[in-house]
């Protein structure tokens, strides 16, 4: 029920937006331009949330991309390579970083990352401030390395042992088995693991905030600053008076967001029927 009353109150301010304060749900959707406080020329409040939306989106996919290939190989090493230390040693000193405080990693992006990203460009001949894209995408990727690698273990692991033994007795080697046999027979429960970490990736926003830059304009770079759906919220949402157009249109980006995570969950329960029947 309270469920139900969070989502309904949420879906009635975002759509207010539109059906009562006259904002354009193209213009929101397409604008470049997020200035609250300057009306465009029909009178209304210039609110492109565009640069937010595709500031989230690639936080996301890039954080994802640097997560795959280690979150992948730990489960493979765990699992296929050397299952009695992975699991007694390295599987829980992996999982130790999901208890780790969001505040921390934002810490560490902002001391080490950024910092990292600002020299490095110095080297090339850039003045960069290392704030951007980029060093949210590495903080992001540290953060769901724990979920992808857990929950493709047991992906992995999931997987009958006759399947291995009949690879083996047709003469295929470990890594051919590992490959063509043990990752397509699991690919359902790898891509949940993989929707699960955008969805945290795509929902996380103190860390985020702390090394992204917090700009909210077209990303021209990944190493110029932006900002992100959750970020202008937090950022933003204390600011207006309850009943303002620039309030509800705050609500709309939070409407957006729960859209997205809504999608975000039907695909993972559309991955999941598909698994059951080719296991069936």
């Amino acid at each position: 029920l309270l469920v139900v009353t969070l989502v309904a109150m949420v879906a009635g301010r975002g759509i207010a937006t539109f059906t009562a304060d006259g904002i354009d749900l193209g213009s929101f959707l397409t604008g470049t331009t997020w200035n609250p406080h300057q009306e465009d020329a029909s009178g209304m409040p210039t609110v492109g949330a565009l640069p937010m939306i595709a500031g989230s989106f690639s936080v996301t996919l890039l954080s994802t991309l640097f997560a795959l290939p280690i979150a992948f190989g730990s489960a493979i090493f765990v699992v296929e390579v050397a299952p009695r230390f992975g699991r007694r040693v390295f599987q829980p000193l992996l999982e130790l970083l999901v208890g780790i405080p969001s505040v921390v990693y934002g810490l560490i992006g902002l001391t080490v990352i950024v910092a990292w990203v600002r020299d490095a460009a110095a080297a090339m001949g850039q003045t960069i401030t290392g704030f951007g894209i980029f060093s949210s995408a590495v903080v992001l990727a540290i953060m769901i390395l724990p979920t992808i690698t857990s929950l493709s273990i047991d992906a992995l692991a999931a997987v009958p042992h006759e399947y291995r033994e009949g690879s083996y007795a047709l003469g295929c080697t470990r890594w051919q088995t590992i490959w063509n046999v043990v990752l397509k027979s699991a690919a359902p429960s790898l891509m949940t693991a993989v929707i699960l970490g955008m969805t945290r990736a795509f929902g996380e926003t103190l860390a985020v905030r702390m090394v992204i830059g917090g700009a909210e304009v077209m990303p021209l770079s990944l190493l110029s600053p932006a900002s992100t759906i959750t970020t202008t919220l937090t950022t933003s949402m204390a600011i207006y008076a309850d009943g303002s157009v620039q309030k509800d249109v705050l609500w709309s980006l939070g409407l957006l967001l729960m859209g997205m995570s809504l999608i975000f969950i039907l695909i993972i329960h559309m991955i999941g029927k598909k698994g059951a029947k080719s296991r069936g």
